[in-house]
Formats: C-alpha cells, sequence, structure tokens
C-alpha cells in the first residue's frame, strides 16, 4: 500500500505524489464531513489488505469476498446452460408498490411516495443500469432512497461505479438520498453527494410537507464495516415524530424495532439473486429469519422492506428471483 492506495493503482496513475494528495485530500475531507472516530474506523478497515471471506462482520461467511470463486459459479452457470437466462433475467427490472400504514402519519403524508432502490452494483452490468434508467423515467414519487451496494467489488476502483450511477440519476426527481452499504468505500461520500446524491452516515434529515415533518435516519454499514449507530443517527429525531431507518442490511431490525423506528427499509440480500423453484434463496448472506429476506415484513410494532435489489452480485445473473425497483405509498392508518 502506498498513501493508502494499492500500489499498482499508483503506478497506473504514474504519479505517485498526486496520487497522495489526492488520498490525502479526500480523507481530510471526510474527517470534517464524518469526524475523526468514524472516518478513521471506516478507512482503517478499508485499507486491511484482503477483505475476509470468513470473520468480520456480523455473519461469519461473506461470499461476496471470496474472488477465485467468481470464475467458478460463472463457468458453472455457463455449462449447465442457465447463464444466458439468467442474464437476461438481470434486464428484467420489475416495478413493485408497497403500501405501509403508519398510525401517526401527519396527514400531510398520506399518501407520501418513496421509490427504493438497493444493490446496484452499477460497473458489473452497465447494461442493466441502463435499463433501471429507463425503468424509473416518469415514475410519481416524492422521494428516492437507495440503500447501498452502488459497488460491484468489495475493493478497489470506485470511480467505474459512481460512473455508471450518472445516467440513472438523471432519471431521477431530487430529493435523493443514500447509504452505504458492505461493497461500497468511504471514499465515495464526496463524489455522491457532489451529483445531489444525500448520503446519510448515521444522519437524519426531516423532510417537511404542509407544515409537518417526517424524519429520514440513514445508518453506515452494519453488515461488514459495522460502523453503524443507531443512537448517533436518531438522536436528533423528536420523540412523536414519524422516522424511517434507511439501512443498508435489515440484520439490526430487532435493534430498529426496539429503538421505535416506524419503517426501515433495506436491501443486501438480493432475496438469494440465485434461487431455486418457488424462489427460495440458497443463501441470504445475512444473519435473519428468512421471512425478513425479501419483500415486506413486520418485527413487533414495526414493518420493514426488504428488497431483492435493482442489480446483480458476484455474477450478472439472477434465477427465480427478478430485479425490482419499489414505490413505498405512507399511508395514515
Amino acid at each position: 500500500m502506498v498513501c493508502g492506495l494499492p500500489v499498482g493503482a499508483v503506478v497506473a496513475n504514474g504519479n505517485v505524489k498526486q496520487s497522495c494528495r489526492m488520498n490525502d485530500a479526500i480523507e481530510q475531507q471526510l474527517e470534517q464531513r464524518l469526524g475523526r472516530i468514524h472516518a478513521r474506523q471506516r478507512l482503517g478497515i478499508e485499507a486491511e489488505r484482503d477483505q475476509r471471506v470468513f470473520g468480520g462482520g456480523i455473519n461469519f461467511f461473506h461470499p461476496e469476498n471470496w474472488y477465485s470463486a467468481h470464475a467458478l459459479i460463472r463457468y458453472v452457470l455457463r455449462v449447465s446452460g442457465l447463464y444466458g437466462r439468467g442474464y437476461r433475467n438481470t434486464l428484467a427490472i420489475q416495478l413493485r408498490h408497497n403500501e405501509v400504514g403508519i398510525a401517526r402519519l401527519p396527514a400531510a403524508f398520506d399518501g407520501f411516495r418513496l421509490l427504493h432502490m438497493s444493490d446496484l452494483h452499477g460497473d458489473l452490468n452497465p447494461a442493466a443500469m441502463t435499463v433501471i434508467a429507463e425503468r424509473v423515467a416518469g415514475i410519481d414519487y416524492d422521494a428516492c432512497v437507495i440503500t447501498g451496494d452502488f459497488r460491484a467489488q468489495t475493493f478497489g476502483p470506485w470511480q467505474p461505479a459512481l460512473d455508471a450511477l450518472r445516467g440513472l440519476l438523471t432519471q431521477l426527481t431530487q430529493p435523493v438520498y443514500a447509504v452505504l452499504g458492505n461493497h461500497d468505500s468511504v471514499r465515495m461520500v464526496p463524489g455522491l453527494e457532489a451529483m445531489g446524491v444525500n448520503v446519510l452516515m448515521n444522519e437524519q434529515v426531516a423532510i417537511t410537507r404542509g407544515g409537518e415533518s417526517i424524519h429520514l435516519v440513514g445508518v453506515d454499514d452494519p453488515h461488514y464495516y459495522r460502523v453503524d449507530s443507531l443512537a448517533m443517527a436518531g438522536h436528533a429525531v423528536p420523540d412523536d415524530a414519524v422516522a424511517v431507518l434507511l439501512s443498508h442490511t435489515p440484520e439490526i431490525y430487532r435493534q430498529a424495532a426496539h429503538a421505535g423506528f416506524d419503517l426501515m427499509l433495506c436491501g443486501h440480500t438480493h432475496g438469494g439473486q440465485i434461487c431455486l423453484p418457488g424462489g427460495i434463496p440458497i443463501t441470504l448472506d445475512a444473519r435473519i429469519p428468512r421471512t425478513l429476506g425479501a419483500g415486506p415484513w413486520r418485527y413487533l410494532n414495526m414493518p420493514g422492506y426488504t428488497t431483492v435489489g435493482a442489480g446483480s452480485c458476484i455474477v450478472p445473473v439472477r434465477l427465480n428471483c427478478l430485479p425490482e425497483v419499489v414505490v413505498h405509498v405512507l399511508r395514515r392508518r
């Protein structure tokens, strides 16, 4: 590592000093943006030479970090004749609607619509990003939320993921809010915010309509980096206010429910992505009950929704689990 960058990346840039200066500038910017402790935690884990396949994070096994197996998975799918159909499925983006009843929802927000996307992994399958952009164009909604995993890999260059996002952002209506996932580098935050994406890093924002407000609360990745803090993110939310939690993964559902959130929106699981007939996931890559793996669910008094994601991970293939974007309609009940 040189100045926090892989040696190959520095050599490819051809200018070590310039790369170091850029890297240092981003790190300083992140310390100012997130605070010293949060920034150094996230940057320190990212700087570890290898992302772990076993250990680290909430669950023990991290298949997204097992890069030697990616080619094998692709080979098996091609030999079995499933690769072509699976790839075509990645372009079959579904538009789903989910109505959520919230008893104390302010009257001004009855019918408020949240466009929810997750797990774009934009640099893995550019064709899918084009289809997603076409799919969301013209959808009626009041705010857009993206629950993490903009990047395909869990290490290395992150600029291609931002470049892949640009076309989609031209089709989205502001405001756009997001949280980071376990594939994302914290160094992406300045670039995302420069493109108009409001990244919530253990933070909250109030959305006001007709003199009334609801709060969006977003946490940093709880799955692998584990630098999420519900206490920090929600401390400024008034006790009587409606709060919607954005988390990359549903794995903190118990903490969220006991904290009193009115709705939790998340992704990460891909619904299994490669599933058995009937949509039965082989793995969800998360320590959760399978009932929380995809679609709407409820834990105690908190409703939630785990989207199967709009993109794909490891290989651009989906079987028995089509990608989706979701419009959540909030109702006063």
